[in-house]
């Protein structure tokens, strides 16, 4: 090497004094790096023509991807469980197809377990620590389930793409194999988004949203997965924190069971603010619940779940949020509930008196969902029976508009594959005087509901209040608009769309005047001043030909 350099130094000087001179071809570099630590301060023809993410560590080295012509690869040197990301860091777009394979977990930003650490690290709120950029039509890929994503408090994530180019957290099996069954989970961990909201686990003094409300001593409470090096924390007392922005955005393929016996979910959001935006976000094939929402109040706008598990929709810990336009279609064979919901975290054990203190601050889970369209089939599930609602422990939700079929295909199994339950102090402190309702809702179960409200079936109580409907279903019904001329409330192929409101037949009526103009997340046909057109079919994966591997199994 010495040789060579004395060689290449002695050559410059001759063909400076002469061009008749000696002549040495020039050094060319190959595109590959080895998650490249780069000293230098020149920017090499390899790097230049290498499109993979970088950042500038600590020490003031350039870490960036191992590009192969197509993918991107980063070893668990440029991110894993314990070398989290530290610094702001953008990743582009590929071309051809290209993917963004990490080898390692990918932590935004440090986990802080206690006031003094963030104070240290003068973390207040979401926009103090590093923020992960991802471009519109970015793909990410991870090997197994052991690997997943963390956005941690105070850090921020701004994945942003179109419905003509969406962004995609899934597994290597499906994004570089392409060897992934439809329906086929836990090839990768999942997502988990931690923030500053509040969290009825943590101790507050005042009414939750007024002027007198704080926290009292500290809340850091361990996220799903948080155990070693994989440890993160959300919760506080803000509801207005900002996590960042997702919008058109797919997770696929997720669930893992980590080392604390936590399941991972499609997406977790702990303690996540209100100027958190998330809008076209869609969950498929997740082997736990699709949302997690742990306290926090960010609202989500058009959400897609198919083929989830367990729950698409979970809630529980004083979430407040809306959830404006929710398509769920769950699996056929192994999937349990459109939403469960839950009011006060830890609800096990804890006193009346403590309860109704809950209530009386603004405690415990408020959640409002607009427009929610459920498909689930009657099954018996890995985690429970497919059904569809099932509101409980203190929770007091508002449901509008909702659309719940229970019997699509498939006759009933068991006397759990409900369309709706209220349980306990969610029925007698929440929907009997009036702090719970739902309202304009059709639901289409053989089972209709279970459990009481003020001495009525949860059911006749819906009925009588609310202008909900009840189709008397027997065996495998079809709800769709040429299968069953008594029973018409969905059209469309795939049948998705929510027939108008005054053209919807239940139990071989019209449905009473009066009502919405549409119920459900989609219809074909709008008034002229609807704000909801066919959001979903455009963009999110398994719902139309051409962009899914399987045809939905009540098509």
């Amino acid at each position: 090497m010495r040789r060579f350099v004395a060689m290449l130094a002695t050559c410059g000087f001759l063909a400076a004094c002469d061009s008749g001179g000696i002549n040495i071809s020039p050094v060319t570099n190959d595109n590959r790096t080895d998650s490249s630590v780069n000293n230098s301060n020149n920017t090499s023809a390899a790097q230049e023509t290498n499109p993979c993410a970088s950042y500038v560590n600590s020490g003031g080295q350039t870490i960036v991807g191992d590009f192969d012509g197509i993918n991107c690869e980063y070893s668990p040197a440029f991110a894993d469980a314990g070398n989290n990301i530290m610094t702001d860091i953008t990743i582009p777009a590929l071309d051809d197809g290209g993917v963004h394979v990490f080898r390692g977990s990918l932590f935004i930003g440090e986990a802080h377990s206690n006031n003094g650490e963030l104070q240290a690290a003068g973390i207040v709120e979401g926009g103090d620590g590093p923020v992960l950029t991802i471009e519109a039509g970015a793909v990410l890929a991870f090997p197994d389930n052991t690997k997943f994503v963390i956005i941690n408090r105070g850090s921020q994530i701004f994945a942003v793409g179109t419905a003509d180019q969406p962004i995609v957290f899934t597994g290597e099996k499906d994004a570089v194999e392409g060897a992934a069954e439809p329906e086929e989970v836990q090839i990768w961990g999942g997502m988990v988004i931690n923030g500053f909201g509040v969290s009825n686990k943590c101790e507050y003094t005042g009414v939750r949203g007024e002027s007198d409300f704080s926290l009292v001593g500290e809340c850091n409470i361990a996220a799903e997965g948080a155990e070693g090096l994989d440890e993160s924390y959300y919760g506080g007392s803000n509801d207005n924190d900002s996590s960042g922005r997702m919008e058109y955005v797919i997770v696929k393929h997720t669930g893992a069971t980590v080392g604390n016996g936590d399941e991972l979910n499609g997406i977790t959001f702990g303690g996540v603010g209100r100027n958190t935006i998330v809008r076209n976000v869609q969950v498929y094939s997740t082997y736990d619940d699709g949302f997690e929402m742990f306290g926090g109040a960010v609202n989500v706008e058009n959400f897609v779940a198919v083929y989830v598990r367990d729950d698409s929709i979970d809630v529980d810990e004083g979430y407040i949020g809306t959830f404006t336009n929710a398509l769920v279609v769950q699996q056929e064979t192994d999937g349990n509930r459109c939403v469960e919901a839950d009011g006060i975290g830890s609800y096990s054990g804890k006193s009346p008196e403590f309860i109704q203190d809950m209530f009386d601050r603004g405690l415990n889970s408020r959640p409002t969902i607009n427009n929610l369209t459920c498909i689930f089939s009657p099954s018996t599930g890995t985690h429970d029976p497919g059904a569809g609602l099932r509101f409980r422990e203190g929770l007091w939700p508002t449901l509008n508009n909702a659309l719940v079929i229970g019997s699509f295909g498939n006759p009933t199994e068991g006397s759990d594959n409900w369309c709706v339950r209220i349980d306990d102090t969610a029925a007698s402190d929440g929907f009997a005087p009036g702090n719970a309702s739902i309202n304009n809702s059709v639901f289409a179960c053989e089972t209709k509901s279970s459990q009481n409200i003020d001495g009525q079936s949860v059911s006749a109580f819906l009925t009588a209040n609310g202008g909900n409907v009840f189709a008397d279903v027997t065996g495998a019904a079809n709800a769709t608009a040429l299968a069953d001329t008594g029973l018409i409330l969905l059209e469309g192929a795939p049948p998705l769309y929510s027939v108008d409101y005054s053209s919807m037949v239940v139990n071989d009526a019209a449905l009473p005047a009066g009502g919405p103009a549409f119920i459900g997340a989609m219809s074909l046909t709008l008034p002229a001043d609807s704000v909801m057109p066919d959001w979903a079919t455009a963009w999110a994966y398994g719902l139309v030909e051409g962009n899914r591997a399987q045809a939905l199994w009540f098509e």
